[in-house]
């Protein structure tokens, strides 16, 4: 009979294999004209100085949960390194799924910081969850989002940047059911 943790452990080691296969490089481009599409996050291209995209972020979890996904920086249009993000999580969850993430940055400030080596957002942080017929935000502080359509046709609504920094999620996948708390890890590596 398996254990909870054994099977958590096989399920997170199955989860982390997911994203392992990389991205295309058209992969990028095509989830940069999702969030350009999707109402509010496509103007924040114009108005930040950067942002970290992530194609694909595979998570899942059975009580213990993790996730993972490589990524791109880029600073004022240009390439100019690569990202990964890790996540551990612990409470009441089940399932798994992927979805993309971008990170806007306001300003060079909120850039280097994320760029400076490893950077954490704590179980407070805030993301705008851009899904199909759900009106959903990420977040403890309580704010929402609106969000319609599928992955092509989604709209969203932000209150704009939180600490030089803005978040939005877009589902790719899979069905998870969390109550938990946890961070993102994210480490950096110039070009």
């Amino acid at each position: 009979m398996f254990s909870l943790t054994r099977l958590s452990l096989i399920l997170l080691m199955l989860m982390l294999a997911l994203p392992l296969a990389g991205a295309r490089a058209d992969e990028y481009s095509d989830t940069v004209k999702v969030f350009q599409d999707a109402g509010e996050s496509g103007e924040f291209f114009a108005k930040s100085y950067g942002y970290a995209l992530f194609p694909t972020i595979g998570k899942g979890g059975i009580g213990i949960g993790g996730a993972y996904g490589k990524g791109r920086v880029y600073a004022q249009g240009n390439y100019v390194g690569n990202a990964s993000m890790t996540q551990v999580t612990i409470g009441f969850q089940l399932g798994g799924q992927a979805y993309s993430q971008i990170i806007f940055f306001e300003d060079k400030r909120a850039f280097d910081e994320f760029t400076g080596g490893n950077f954490e957002f704590g179980a407070e942080a805030s993301a705008v969850a851009i899904t199909a017929g759900a009106s959903a935000r990420a977040s403890t502080t309580g704010s929402s989002a609106g969000a319609s359509g599928g992955k092509y046709d989604a709209t969203t609504a932000s209150s704009g940047f939180r600490k030089g920094m803005a978040v939005f999620t877009v589902a790719k996948g899979g069905l998870m059911y969390e109550a938990s708390i946890g961070g993102q890890k994210f480490n950096y590596t110039p070009k």
